[in-house]
């Protein structure tokens, strides 16, 4: 079978990768250089449009509905709001609670399973915890956990004595620790896989041997000599996670308190509210989500300096072990728990979806059936093709502007001015995810009805495209970057033409990682909610915002039903994408 190192066969025989002969410049193509420009208007415009368009409602300017005097009137309004403080308060403890147990337990983890079987297993399990929409981990956590729910069922009535649900403050407790689990279920495993990332781009194994053979344990030696060296690489996704912790709807709507809400959960009830007075206090109630996680983001920069000031002290004292290791190793091991609550979540949503009868405190449906999903059939089939249709688009639109960036990129490699360029890229592509959704798209749906797009697919998929568009690209980069380019330079010395060169070539090698990629980004269209609630002007149903929806009241089997669908679908991508990348990697002679 032929290697990854193995050159190029043509008509002459095997041809040298390094022996190539000198080779003619590439040809001009103007359309790769428009590539990143229009890249970054598809998703930089919409959200500062967005703000735009937000910031004047809060200030008490919106002609359409009969504001037009500016003032701070909407501001005091805003402030009068009783249970204000509460919201603001419940929004930065359950943020930055979700955002440091994430961050400790991933790398934990990872400090710990690192050479060990383990590792690799719980590796394996991140495709699917990470395609499984937030919503639908969220409401299988709520039949998880709710004082009737799965967990109780298992203990009752032998352990606990309740032959009746007890009265028990779980699901939306005023503490917001539901809420914090749900965004631990998909937030661990995103910055596991950063940071399993980052460690390919280190030299860890070599730096952990020799801090082993200075005496220091295997985790006291992964915090002391591979952290530092993938921290660089993982303050951006961290930053993203501070910020969607901060400004989560969905899994606030499931699994937080109603009364008062989370302050961005608040913002959209009153951007809903029949009267459309009500969006200017819920467009104030979304600049100071803004401004909440632009302050967060800037005491989380402060505390790093902070940290690693004392963390240089801490490591030039070299004193072995400590708490430091201790505490790292303890949260690891919460990883594989997390892991087995969000299966556990799964299948739980799956048993409510064929339980004929299931009676508290039974721990099994006693009776099995397909009447949930013959009845909701008919009402599956629209949401379920506006999802299927949504995420394809978003995902080949995005897909298309990244290869071409990346490809552009790649001829522009040797410049002096490159690697600038890349880190402004990245911080550029992080935005969308750094600016809370509820702070820019209201203004950009206010944008969309003035121009006629409110509502329609296109707006979606655009909309669907500024968030799909950061995760292809982060997906894709680092094996695109990798791509040996001797394999281009031998089929340029045999007369192919660079355009023949990329399409025969370049894209059947890196097919499988583009698969991967596309997967990836087709699993958060079909999770997204608000993007869909805003643009489609709520007139585009997905598996998402009906499952959301159904979540606040509906019959258990018909949400289970509902979420299941949901969950499967970005499942299937990625089996379909890991079998084409099989496939691919099997034509192309095991090149990788």
């Amino acid at each position: 079978m032929a290697s990854a190192h193995q050159p190029l066969t043509g008509a002459a025989g095997w041809v040298s990768p390094t022996a190539a002969p000198a080779l003619r410049p590439p040809a001009r193509t103007p359309w790769l250089r428009v590539a990143l420009p229009l890249t970054l208007a598809v998703f930089l415009l919409p959200v500062l449009a967005g703000l735009a368009g937000t910031v004047a409602p809060a200030f008490g300017w919106l002609p359409a509905i009969g504001a037009a005097q500016p003032s701070l009137a909407v501001w005091r309004e805003f402030a009068a709001h009783p249970g204000l403080s509460t919201s603001v308060a419940l929004t930065l403890a359950t943020g930055w609670a979700a955002t440091l147990l994430s961050l400790l337990i991933a790398l934990g983890w990872a400090a710990w399973a690192q050479g060990r079987p383990a590792g690799r297993w719980l590796a394996r399990a991140l495709a699917p915890l990470m395609a499984t929409p937030h919503s639908a981990l969220a409401i299988g956590l709520v039949f998880l956990i709710a004082p009737s729910g799965w967990v109780v069922r298992w203990v009752s009535p032998g352990l606990t004595g309740w032959d009746t649900p007890p009265d028990l403050a779980t699901v939306g407790h005023p503490s917001g620790w539901p809420l914090v689990l749900g965004l631990l279920l998909k937030e661990v495993p995103y910055l596991l896989l950063m940071t399993l990332g980052a460690l390919h781009q280190v030299q860890a194994r070599q730096h952990l041997a020799a801090a082993r053979s200075l005496g220091y344990g295997p985790v006291d030696a992964w915090v002391r000599v591979v952290l530092p060296q993938v921290w660089p690489q993982l303050r951006l996704p961290v930053a993203a996670v501070l910020a969607f912790s901060l400004s989560v709807v969905d899994v606030a709507l499931v699994l937080g308190p109603g009364h008062p809400p989370t302050l961005a959960a608040l913002a959209v009830r009153w951007f809903a509210d029949p009267d459309l007075r009500q969006v200017l206090p819920g467009a104030a109630a979304a600049l100071t989500v803004l401004a909440l996680v632009v302050a967060s983001l800037a005491l989380g920069r402060w505390a790093e300096a902070i940290v690693a000031r004392v963390g240089r002290a801490w490591l030039q004292r070299g004193r072995r072990g400590g708490p430091v290791a201790m505490l790292m190793a303890t949260a690891g091991l919460a990883a594989p728990v997390l892991a087995a609550v969000s299966a556990l979540a799964l299948a739980v949503l799956v048993l409510w979806s064929f339980a004929r009868q299931w009676r508290y405190p039974m721990a099994w449906p006693s009776q099995w059936t397909l009447d949930h999903w013959q009845r909701q059939a008919e009402a599956l089939w629209g949401p379920l093709l506006a999802t299927l249709g949504i995420g394809l688009a978003a995902t080949l639109f995005s897909a298309v502007l990244v290869v071409a960036c990346l490809e552009q990129e790649a001829r522009q490699a040797r410049r002096a001015d490159a690697p600038a360029a890349r880190q402004r890229l990245l911080v550029a592509l992080y935005l969308p995810l750094l600016v809370p959704q509820v702070a820019f798209l209201f203004g950009l749906q206010v944008l969309l009805v003035r121009s006629g797009l409110d509502g329609t697919g296109a707006a979606v998929v655009w909309v669907h495209a500024v968030f799909v568009l950061p995760y292809l690209h982060l997906s894709l980069a680092d094996p695109w970057r990798a791509f040996d380019a001797r394999y281009i330079r031998s089929a340029l010395s045999l007369g192919v033409s660079p355009a023949r060169a990329f399409w025969r070539v370049k894209l059947p090698i890196l097919l499988p990682p583009l698969a991967i990629a596309c997967a990836v980004g087709f699993a958060v269209s079909v999770g997204l909610y608000l993007p869909t609630l805003f643009a489609g002007g709520g007139r585009v149903a997905t598996l998402t915002t009906e499952a959301v929806t159904l979540a606040a009241g509906a019959d258990r089997r018909v949400i289970g039903s509902w979420a299941v669908a949901q969950a499967a679908l970005p499942l299937l991508g990625f089996a379909f994408a890991l079998a084409l990348a099989r496939s691919a990697r099997r034509r192309a002679g095991g090149m990788d």
